[in-house]
């Protein structure tokens, strides 16, 4: 499987279409997850772009705290069965905190949480997942897990908390790839951050002098993604045993400098 860093406007979309189908074919992809917060824009995401990540090879799409950032996704949410939200956020928010997908006659589960350190509230992500879990594990041993966060030692720790209890965990939301991935003593795939897929130029993706401003003077612009110069693709490819649900082997991917 293939786990795709955050999709961050419409030059990470623009990437997904041109390094998808060749990563697939590259590396014999069954199932592709990417997270696509950030994907209109940079804030949130629509049905538009969601489609646009499906048609590029995307199979599902996870969220964390832009989720929402476009009001009109809610009834998207409700309807789809492939975009989820982080499922710690309170009762009666819209949408799913976890959905799963048939491969090749094998069901992969994919639960979303989010941080709550330097993060906005939420409920207990590690209560949330041992309540989750008791569901996903009567499906399918073959569980993959979005954890969205700031901190690093929170992601961390989630990864050694599912430790034997879910095939891979791998965080999202700094845009930065950390270069620990590693397979766990119990049987995980893990990573702490799978790193941005769109602009490389900019601050995390959006264009410098906004960003610049705000830690200058505290004030700005509004934030714009940076749609000039290179961009890059970075992900995670994982081997699954679908028996055990077991990871057998990971390999980070960074691409840089596509024009």
């Amino acid at each position: 499987m293939l786990a795709v860093g955050d999709v961050v406007g419409s030059p990470g979309r623009d990437t997904l279409k041109r390094c998808l189908p060749l990563l697939r074919d590259q590396y014999r992809i069954d199932v592709c997850i990417a997270n696509g917060e950030n994907a209109a824009a940079g804030f949130g995401i629509t049905a538009q772009t969601a489609e646009e990540m499906f048609a590029a090879g995307v199979d599902f799409i996870t969220g964390g705290n832009h989720t929402f950032d476009k009001r009109e996704i809610t009834s998207y949410l409700e309807s789809s069965e492939r975009v989820i939200r982080p499922a710690n956020y309170p009762p009666g928010i819209p949408g799913r905190g976890f959905g799963s997908i048939k491969v090749n006659g094998t069901t992969v589960a994919i639960l979303n949480l989010m941080g709550r350190t330097f993060m906005p509230p939420v409920d207990d992500p590690f209560r949330c997942a041992d309540e989750c879990l008791e569901t996903l594990r009567g499906q399918t041993p073959v569980i993959l897990v979005d954890m969205h966060a700031e901190a690093t030692s929170e992601k961390t720790a989630m990864g050694r908390y599912l430790d034997g209890r879910v095939s891979l965990v791998f965080g999202t939301h700094t845009h930065v790839q950390t270069a620990d991935e590693q397979i766990l003593a119990k049987g995980t795939a893990y990573i702490s951050d799978l790193g941005m897929t769109g602009p490389s130029d900019g601050v995390i993706g959006m264009e410098q002098q906004a960003v610049l401003d705000r830690f200058l003077f505290g004030i700005s612009d509004r934030f714009s993604v940076e749609k000039r110069g290179p961009r890059q693709f970075c992900g995670l490819v994982a081997g699954i045993d679908v028996q055990s649900g077991k990871a057998v082997d990971v390999k980070r991917l960074f691409l840089r400098n596509i024009a």
